[in-house]
């Protein structure tokens, strides 16, 4: 295995994936760099339903081994909105200044304590024998009352950690990696995927 497609065409989250794959000495391919541009439909009921369905149509159309993941905020006071929608909430094409906003006047008047939140990530490995691997990565905090930095993307700058007290939008993309949902699906996933590469 001398490379591996990430089923993503998203700039920041590849940024992020290679910083944590940077030691597996293998070349990690967006679908834009693999030169793959298709339409998934992602209709499964969970995150890792979502990231297993992306993994294997891309293994499947490509023959290589294929990660993907699916990730997104659940926060408790919403009924675990926007849950697996949290790429599509309030429609693809929205913002997330626009998203941001919504869900911070949703918590308008609640309590910190209410205001419980995590994010979720799944990653599935779709190999070309046809093995399929998941891991999963969280990290619990509380949606702040605005947004805050500009280091990350999507909800990061909603999402604060009081053991830090900053949202995951001011923390460095070192400290980030370290405790990020994706970091922790990553690194579990690296174990996996070193096991794959010691011959």
């Amino acid at each position: 295995m001398d490379k591996i497609i990430f089923a993503t065409g998203n700039q920041g989250k590849m940024k992020e994936i290679r910083e944590i794959l940077s030691d597996l000495d293998i070349e990690v391919l967006s679908l834009k760099d693999a030169g793959i541009d298709v339409d998934i439909v992602e209709d499964g009921a969970t995150f890792e339903e979502n990231a297993v369905i992306k993994a294997k149509v891309i293994m499947e159309l490509t023959g290589e081994t294929v990660l993907a993941d699916d990730s997104g905020l659940e926060i408790d006071y919403l009924n675990k909105e926007p849950g697996i929608h949290s790429a599509r909430y309030m429609g693809e094409d929205t913002s997330y200044r626009i998203k941001n906003a919504n869900l911070i006047s949703r918590l308008e008047g609640v309590s910190d304590e209410q205001r419980t939140a995590r994010f979720v990530c799944v990653i599935a490995a779709a190999f070309p024998d046809g093995r399929v691997v998941t891991t999963c990565g969280t990290v619990e905090g509380i949606i702040g009352c605005e947004e805050r930095g500009m280091n990350g993307f999507g909800y990061d700058p909603i999402f604060y950690l009081p053991e830090y007290q900053k949202s995951t939008a001011e923390l460095d993309s070192e400290v980030k990696n370290a405790i990020s949902h994706r970091g922790r699906a990553l690194r579990e996933m690296k174990k996996y995927l070193k096991r794959e590469l010691i011959p």
